[in-house]
């Protein structure tokens, strides 16, 4: 009587051949980036770092593409690589909070005024200047925006001083006369 012999057994006993499923890495991430970019963002906060994240985790794996026998595990060993590269700089981020017993107070801002009041009057005075014909419109803006003197608004102009401070004189009449600025004062 013969007794059977497991095959499986003897081929264990074999030295397995590699499995090359890629024939190199630049064609496995090629083919694998969308999905471990994937992966990469439900790691992270923003994009840009899940980027930086994957990039650092193929690095690795780049590194370690030849001791890696079995191509089919791949995706495991840069998930791994994705987690462990994550937890590294989870780690080692630096915290800037401090404790405290007593809550430090923002610095006055100069003037005493609050920063939504002082938008409010920016968007209220560009309004008023928007209604201003286009010429005193033009004074206005490079007068005072731009910081120009009367004569290089003339210049730029091309028009006289006299008419520049003419006009000026007029625009500001009009903006003082303005009813969402007067509330403003």
């Amino acid at each position: 009587m013969t007794t059977p012999v497991c095959t499986s057994a003897s081929k264990a006993a074999v030295p397995a051949t590699r499995t090359l499923a890629y024939p190199s890495f630049a064609s496995y991430v090629k083919a694998r980036q969308p999905v471990l970019l994937r992966t990469a963002r439900s790691l992270t906060a923003n994009p840009s770092d899940a980027e930086d994240l994957l990039q650092t985790a193929l690095t690795k794996t780049y590194v370690a593409w030849e001791r890696i026998e079995d191509h089919r595990a791949l995706d495991g060993y840069v998930r791994r690589a994705l987690l462990n590269t994550r937890t590294s700089q989870w780690r080692k981020r630096k915290v800037d909070e401090f404790a405290t017993d007593e809550i430090p107070e923002p610095e006055p801002v100069p003037g005493g005024d609050d920063p939504a009041e002082q938008q409010a009057l920016h968007d209220a005075m560009w309004r008023a200047i928007m209604k201003l014909p286009a010429r005193q419109r033009a004074m206005v803006v490079l007068r005072y925006y731009e910081d120009l003197s009367e004569v290089q608004t003339a210049e730029v102009l091309g028009v006289s001083v006299g008419t520049v401070k003419s006009a000026v004189s007029r625009a500001l009449g009009k903006l003082r006369e303005d009813p969402e600025l007067v509330l403003a004062r």
